[in-house]
């Protein structure tokens, strides 16, 4: 089965495995505490499930990604060495951010196992639920985040986006379905 997501290209998963792990994990801290507080519709959508441990596996990249939405913390991990987790979503980086940004359906991306689920499949379902209901933007929150630079970074974004494909901004399904 072929997928319409493009896996990053090896070098860069390379080039990204000798990166520290503990600066990555600050800026996705911060990171997922700006959304967490900017949409607090995805702490109420989640319920019960807001406690719950989601690894996220991004397999074109060397690490995977731990969220607790509950207290809004993200952490980036070794392949090699997964933390404890609840339930995990496995599939390339680029399906994880169509699902983020509304530019692919989440469930046609589940039954078309682009991303596939093990674990705790409810709580999955809730926070893909959340996600939509939230309608995240990757790229103005990073924009915030970097205060006076966040213009630029905006720009650049926008060009890394066109370039590789990828969607780094909230866009309207129907305008992707055409």
């Amino acid at each position: 089965m072929t997928t319409p997501f493009p896996r990053l290209p090896a070098a860069l998963a390379l080039a990204a495995r000798p990166l520290p792990l503990t600066p990555i994990s600050l800026v996705l801290g911060r990171l997922t505490r700006r959304l967490s507080l900017t949409h607090p519709v995805l702490r109420r959508r989640l319920g019960d499930n807001a406690a719950r441990r989601f690894l996220l596996d991004p397999v074109d990249l060397p690490v995977v990604l731990l969220l607790r939405p509950d207290p809004g913390t993200m952490t980036a991990h070794r392949r090699a060495r997964p933390p404890v987790h609840d339930a995990r979503i496995a599939g390339p980086f680029s399906a994880f951010l169509a699902l983020m940004h509304g530019a692919a359906d989440g469930d046609a991306l589940f039954f078309s196992r682009d991303l596939t689920v093990e674990g705790d499949t409810a709580a999955v379902l809730s926070l893909r639920n959340a996600m939509d209901d939230a309608e995240l933007d990757l790229t103005e929150a990073l924009a915030a985040l970097a205060g006076p630079l966040g213009r630029p970074l905006r720009r650049a974004l926008g060009l890394a986006e066109r370039a590789t494909g990828l969607a780094l901004h909230r866009v309207d399904l129907a305008e992707v379905l055409g």
